[in-house]
């Protein structure tokens, strides 16, 4: 039986770009900081809360304030999904 020619496959080679136009690259140095500053404002929240046996940081929202210190924890979480 004759054997089937072998197909070889072009090697890929992004499209040339145009003269003029410029590759568009974001600068995405502020997550990082924002990111860290989200996680320690909840971290800080929770323990200020339970250190002051629930008088701070905001005494109206009683236990709450835990859900405001885990809110911060997941806006950083957030915020890290913007990290390339």
């Amino acid at each position: 039986m004759p054997k089937s020619r072998i197909r070889k496959k072009a090697d890929y080679s992004p499209p040339p770009v145009k003269q003029g136009q410029a590759i568009k690259l974001t600068n995405r140095a502020w997550v990082a900081p924002v990111m860290l500053a989200m996680f320690l404002i909840g971290l800080a929240w929770i323990v200020v809360f339970y250190v002051t046996d629930g008088s701070l940081p905001i005494d109206s929202l009683d236990n709450w304030n835990i859900v405001v210190g885990f809110g911060f924890i997941a806006a950083g979480f957030g915020v890290s999904t913007q990290w390339k």
